[in-house]
């Protein structure tokens, strides 16, 4: 997600510094060089982080060291790595004179259960992973420093983002995982139903949305970003298959982890006062995933 937002704010001119790991800055943005500074570091290591916010007017939190299929296997480091790195993270934003942060929040994880769909900004939050806790913890003290310290903020609550450079590896996101199955012809492996119902919001559509964050100030803190619009998995499998061309072969499993059977966002907030929309479809967004899948090694 993030090589998608770098792109479009160089194509606007916007002065950007990239805070990466070793090396991934290099690989995901190999077509930028000279065009952006890069500081590489770790997100556990303060001096890196304040490196990387100084001199910055604002910063795009994006930073996530685990993803839902991880982050319950061992909350203490998702805490750590998460939580606890993104209060150095503001500590350092204050220091640096930071005027805004804009945060990429799961609007697929802290919800729970929906008790409306589309689910708006207001509904309460009951998250059942440790990724979502985390997720919400981070929302809260970027509410704390506002109040402490003035650091003015807003979160993005995404719902299921997809596209090209997207995870293939089944960790977070199917369609990444799916769509690698199909080009080697494997079987997709479902768990449980395939009824559960997911928001799916593309890739370069949620980098205009941190863009639109950035420039638009919204009364609101907390901004749904989806397309306010349910598909089942029974539904993106039939659109893979019209998309490649190609049978899907199911392999359905019983039981499974216990997961949020709807969640569809309400973004009317985003279009209201971030002036944001979605304009690609999930068929024409799956055509663009595809042929990324087809050309690359994955």
């Amino acid at each position: 997600m993030g090589s998608h937002l770098v792109e479009l704010l160089v194509a606007e001119g916007v002065p950007v510094r990239v805070f990466d790991l070793p090396g991934c800055a290099d690989r995901r943005l190999a077509g930028l060089a000279g065009k952006i500074e890069v500081v590489e570091g770790d997100f556990q290591g303060a001096a890196a982080v304040a490196a990387a916010v100084s001199g910055c007017e604002a910063v795009f939190h994006l930073i996530g060291t685990t993803v839902p299929a991880t982050a319950n296997r061992d909350p203490l480091f998702d805490l750590e790595t998460n939580v606890a790195a993104t209060v150095r993270l503001l500590e350092a934003c204050i220091q640096a004179g930071v005027k805004r942060v804009v945060f990429s929040s799961s609007g697929g994880t802290v919800y729970g259960d929906a008790q409306q769909v589309p689910i708006p900004e207001t509904h309460a939050t009951e998250p059942q992973s440790a990724y979502g806790i985390t997720k919400l913890a981070v929302e809260k003290y970027l509410a704390l420093f506002e109040r402490m310290h003035g650091l003015n903020y807003t979160v993005l609550r995404i719902s299921n983002a997809y596209g090209p450079r997207g995870r293939v590896d089944g960790r977070q996101g199917v369609i990444g995982a799916f769509l690698k199955a199909v080009k080697h012809g494997q079987a997709i492996t479902l768990w449980g139903e395939d009824a559960m119902v997911r928001d799916y919001v593309y890739v370069e559509d949620v980098a205009r949305a941190f863009r639109a964050a950035l420039r638009q100030q919204s009364p609101h803190r907390v901004v749904n970003i989806g397309t306010g619009v349910g598909t089942s998995l029974r539904e993106l499998i039939a659109l893979m298959e019209r998309v490649t061309g190609r049978r899907v072969t199911v392999r359905q499993e019983p039981g499974g982890p216990p997961g949020v059977r709807a969640n569809v966002l309400d973004a009317s907030r985003a279009r209201e006062h971030l002036g944001w929309q979605p304009t690609t479809t999930l068929e024409a967004g799956l055509r663009k995933t595809w042929e990324w899948i087809q050309a690359a090694e994955v």
